[in-house]
């Protein structure tokens, strides 16, 4: 691919509205340089004729993207991603990932920071709530760390909770593992905005480990429709996706709506009914999706044979029996103090202490009044 096309590409995903339908559409049509013309040159007749009929939002995308042309060189808008270390892809361009190019919606442009190779092998998505319990995000960090041993990568949206705990989790065993399988992210906004911030170290880990995609070039920020059009990627990069945790409406399940559409399996992971963070899962398991126990489910459904593995080193400071007795008390679900107090009969003041050291050394964690046990510190 010539470096024009791709400037006038990666221009083109850069004009505010520019969704994938409309970016398609218009790639589809002429060659990027071509495209950029009808966009910022055409008029509002030559961009509703170009445009899917019926986009309502022709005439004033005609004006905006005609005031955006006058003040963005597209040559200039590329170096700028070169010298970032990101390339652009077309779908014709040979380095574009077959995964994607077969697609039934593939990302006309894509953003590409890191090694391709990382998706040549199997892959699972691991998704799930923002919102997770200590327990969602312990089997997500656990999951990841095994498949990641046995060469699977991992495929996420490098989001809280259960995204990044899966990614963390694929960390963990390539620290200890150098064929380990690498991260694989997908986000909903420009390779240079980190959202959310707080990940900013895990983004810049799985940049230099592993792969991050966009179809949305540098600058873009990350609003709100990006995050189900960057779900659908997810999804096509998938060969099984498995959802830890979801509420009953969670953006997780429509990343299970683009799985069904290309039909790739789903597995959930089972979670208390009382909980709401797995209300959507168990809903899932409803209607009859597989179950996920361990990343042996997730390599029979890859068809793949699960391999026998060591357990994690354990590096906690063992609790001694005051703490077991308070592990016990969990049960695997959220508690009160309160709650510990009465399954335990541990007088106040020890339960404290107990309490307090279990947390000081990584055995549960607490938020908001609530404690919780964890798998892994």
């Amino acid at each position: 691919m010539t470096d024009d096309r791709a400037a006038y590409a990666c221009a083109l995903a850069g004009l505010p509205a520019m969704g994938p339908r409309r970016l398609a559409t218009l790639l589809d049509q002429h060659d990027p340089e071509g495209a950029w013309q009808v966009a910022v040159e055409g008029g509002a007749r030559s961009l509703r004729d170009a445009l899917a009929p019926g986009d309502a939002e022709a005439d004033v995308l005609a004006r905006t993207w005609a005031a955006h042309g006058t003040v963005v060189d597209p040559r200039a808008t590329l170096a700028r991603h070169a010298a970032a270390g990101v390339q652009v892809l077309l779908r014709d361009d040979p380095a574009y990932p077959d995964a994607l190019r077969t697609d039934i919606e593939p990302p006309a442009v894509l953003f590409v920071r890191g090694d391709l190779s990382c998706i040549d092998g199997p892959r699972v998505a691991i998704v799930g709530t923002r919102r997770c319990t200590g327990t969602g995000a312990g089997l997500a960090r656990e999951l990841g760390r095994d498949l990641a041993a046995t060469g699977v990568a991992v495929v996420s949206g490098l989001a809280l909770g259960i995204d990044g705990a899966a990614h963390r989790g694929v960390l963990d065993q390539r620290a200890l593992q150098t064929d380990a399988a690498r991260p694989v992210a997908v986000v909903g906004s420009g390779l240079d905005i980190v959202y959310p911030a707080r990940h900013a170290d895990l983004w810049a880990t799985v940049g230099e480990e592993g792969l991050l995609l966009s179809e949305a070039p540098l600058g873009v920020r990350p609003e709100p429709w990006r995050f189900p059009a960057r779900n659908r990627i997810i999804a096509a990069l998938a060969d099984v996706v498995v959802v830890v945790e979801s509420h009953a409406k969670g953006g997780s399940l429509h990343t299970v709506n683009e799985a069904e559409r290309r039909d790739r399996p789903v597995l959930a992971a089972p979670g208390s009914v009382r909980s709401p963070a797995a209300e959507g899962t168990n809903q899932l398991l409803a209607d009859g999706c597989h179950p996920v126990r361990d990343s042996g489910d997730v390599l029979v459904a890859l068809g793949l044979t699960p391999a026998a593995r060591r357990g994690p080193v354990e590096r906690r400071r063992p609790p001694d029996a005051a703490g077991e007795a308070v592990l016990e008390a969990f049960d695997w679900e959220p508690a009160t103090f309160e709650h510990l107090a009465v399954r335990t009969g541990i007088a106040l003041v020890e339960l404290a202490v107990a309490v307090e050291r279990l947390a000081s050394d990584g055995w549960v964690t607490a938020d908001g009044g609530w404690y919780e046990r964890v798998t892994t510190a």
